[in-house]
């Protein structure tokens, strides 16, 4: 006869707990991490309103240090629900300074000085194109009655508010604590300089690519980097339109992206401010296939909230169950 296992209020709660715990990390918890570098997708969209794709933001783990590249529309939200408050975040890199990159700034910026959106203890530092120290000071301005306001009260938080800006050049951006940040001039055509990025921390690299068309330049600073996160930009064939065609000249199709990879050889390329134009679906735009055409290696679509540890191996957390590698 089997021996029927009895559980006392006390054990079966006491186990209950412990599942739960490993399951559902509470806020301000996260899950064990493999390495101390660790890269998410916070916003995979661009200028084009959509309810499922955040606009363009990248948020780099490295060391003790939180690095956002890009503020697109939603990133405060979007920080939020990858279980950190923006005022975790007093570092911002820039692209460019094209505003479906730089229109959710306010929201970190100012939520994150709050003692709500986490109280951010020191200023808010920002690199970016020539025109980001102009931008900044004009964005103090046009919040000056608030920041006013929240300093008579004493909602708010002085240093927290302050800013830090910096119009910065190609070249090594910043460098402490281990962690290089290097910038390098991509070609976006419409507004100049636009910028890309290279994170290097103990022997191992992600690339940002921002926005760009097909660049040589991002391929010699890329190259031995184990993550590479690219835009990529598709339109209906059948559609003859000057407008879309302008677009796509300034960003990369999913061939030229299978190029840059197949020059890189990153151990895993991932899509990221994705641009679908002309009413084209993501189900038949097929930009992992197209990208087979140029290049054999592990590629996935970059959807909000992905995340990826890079070490040894290169691990990726997907929101979802689906399988989107380019093999």
């Amino acid at each position: 006869m089997k021996k029927r296992i009895r559980y006392t209020s006390f054990g079966f709660w006491l186990v209950v707990s412990i599942i739960l715990s490993l399951l559902l990390p509470s806020f301000g918890q996260t899950a064990v991490k493999q390495t101390d570098f660790k890269v998410t997708l916070l916003g995979t969209g661009s200028p084009l309103l959509s309810t499922s794709r955040s606009g363009p933001a990248t948020l780099v783990e490295v060391g003790n240090e939180k690095l956002l590249f890009d503020a697109g529309r939603g990133t405060a939200l979007q920080l939020y629900k990858a279980n950190m408050l923006p005022g975790s975040v007093d570092k911002l890199f820039l692209t460019h300074l094209h505003s479906d990159h730089t229109i959710g700034i306010p929201d970190v910026w100012l939520t994150g000085s709050l003692p709500t959106g986490g109280k951010r203890e020191q200023a808010f530092n920002i690199w970016g194109p020539k025109g980001t120290e102009k931008m900044m000071l004009h964005m103090h301005k046009a919040f000056k009655a608030d920041l006013d306001a929240r300093d008579d009260s004493g909602n708010g938080n002085i240093e927290g508010a302050s800013i830090m800006a910096n119009d910065i050049k190609e070249g090594i951006v910043y460098n402490k604590k281990g962690i290089e940040v290097i910038a390098f001039k991509v070609d976006h055509k419409s507004i100049e300089p636009a910028f890309g990025y290279r994170v290097n921390y103990k022997g191992h690299s992600v690339v940002i690519s921002g926005d760009t068309r097909y660049n040589e330049n991002l391929i010699t600073f890329a190259k031995g980097a184990d993550v590479v996160i690219h835009e990529v930009a598709a339109a209906k064939p059948d559609i003859e339109s000057e407008s879309i065609a302008n677009i796509l000249d300034l960003h990369t199709t999913p061939e030229e992206a299978g190029k840059v990879f197949r020059q890189i050889q990153p151990k895993l390329a991932v899509y990221s401010h994705i641009v679908l134009l002309g009413g084209l679906t993501e189900e038949k735009a097929n930009l992992l296939e197209r990208t087979k055409k140029t290049y054999g290696g592990t590629v996935l679509l970059g959807e909000d909230l992905l995340s990826i540890e890079i070490g040894d191996k290169v691990q990726v957390q997907q929101r979802s169950n689906e399988a989107n590698s380019g093999n």
